[in-house]
């Protein structure tokens, strides 16, 4: 797991050929224009999601984690909670067309994305995006997911 400012994401090149596709394209593109939904960066190796969405309690809120892509997320308006965790038990089958599968278990770090952050999450990394932080109910964010093998 990464955090950090998006004005430092190159920092993070060479990592992995496809977490080079998404930072050069972060550098030519204002994801805040698009319209929600997916779009192309590359194919089913690097692809960007737009959405609005209404946060969740973390308290009550799964893990999810995913096997064969990285989620790099960020917000465009709002802030939102999100937690990580090693230790967690399994909440039903892993879904491979989606590559995500949930787990339930207690937060053991966590923080506030504003705008101008990000969050890389690896897979296998249990993360909690999405819940709501004290100013904040609904967020409009951006999350590339980035293909590891």
């Amino acid at each position: 797991m990464v955090v950090d400012s998006l004005s430092h994401i190159t920092r993070y090149k060479g990592l992995h050929p496809n977490l080079d596709t998404a930072i050069e394209w972060l550098s030519r593109y204002t994801p805040a224009e698009l319209e929600n939904g997916r779009n192309a960066i590359d194919g089913d190796r690097v692809f960007l999601s737009i959405m609005d969405a209404e946060l969740r309690d973390a308290e009550t809120a799964a893990f999810e984690y995913h096997r064969r892509y990285a989620d790099l997320q960020f917000v465009l308006s709002g802030s939102e909670h999100w937690g990580f965790t090693e230790e967690a038990e399994s909440k039903g089958d892993f879904h491979f067309t989606e590559d995500c599968g949930f787990t339930s278990g207690t937060e053991n770090a966590g923080g506030i994305l504003k705008e101008g952050y990000f969050v890389l999450f690896f897979p296998g990394e249990l993360h909690k995006p999405g819940c709501r932080t004290p100013s904040c109910t609904r967020v409009r964010k951006a999350v590339i997911k980035i293909l590891m093998e």
